[in-house]
């Protein structure tokens, strides 16, 4: 398996939501499973899987996959026009720690463009339209970044340490979908999120639960 650039996250490696996605399709990639990050998923390398080890060239482990139970991380949807005037603030787009991101970068005009901005309550909300070519993968994806915009903050920057998603059902290439995410706890570098995925109808599409590390300051 192969991460491609233009599936960028942190500056030289992979989103670390659609990298699960394409680590977790070596067991299902539509879940429940979870995906835990030993180190950033490199670009345009070949990775192997080899008893739930992700695995670069040199043997290093990149991540691990294992079978989990049943996804509770439902967070409540809200309709679009909410979610679309929560993106108008999305905080991203006057400070990102990683612009070129694939799922939340203001500067990647190519990838899903998923803006969460902050609800009254605390919850992330932001519209997503599915793109041309969806997979499993685009799911997961999707789920990622709106909960670590649940944490994240001006000078304090997370990145995914581990996430376990589950898929019910791909979006159609072109559906106005609405994610939300939520923290749910956490101590010292560590927060718990979760996040949700609903379809134009309000059926849930996906959910996850992650683990968001903050980076030391530099």
């Amino acid at each position: 398996m192969i991460i491609e650039a233009r599936f960028q996250g942190p500056d030289g490696s992979g989103n670390g939501g659609w990298s699960a996605g394409i680590f977790a399709g070596a067991v299902d990639d539509r879940g429940p499973v979870e995906v835990t990050l030993r180190r950033p998923p490199p670009l345009e390398t070949p990775l192997t899987v080899v008893d739930g080890e992700v695995r670069d060239p040199d043997g290093q482990v990149i991540a691990q996959v294992r079978r989990v139970e049943p996804v509770d991380a439902v967070v409540p949807p809200v309709d679009r026009p909410t979610a679309e005037a929560a993106a108008k603030a999305y905080p991203g787009l006057v400070d990102h720690p990683f612009p070129g991101c694939y799922v939340c970068g203001p500067a990647n005009p190519a990838g899903l463009r998923i803006f969460p901005g902050r609800l009254p309550d605390g919850r992330t909300a932001a519209p997503f339209r599915a793109p041309a070519e969806v997979v499993p993968a685009t799911v997961w994806a999707a789920l990622d970044c709106p909960g670590g915009w649940a944490v994240i903050a001006p000078g304090r920057p997370y990145v995914l340490g581990r996430i376990a998603a589950q898929v019910t059902a791909l979006p159609r290439p072109g559906d106005e979908c609405v994610v939300t995410g939520a923290t749910v706890g956490g101590a010292g570098r560590k927060a718990e999120v979760h996040s949700s995925l609903y379809g134009p109808d309000g059926a849930l599409l996906g959910q996850a639960r992650a683990t968001w590390i903050a980076l030391p300051p530099a």
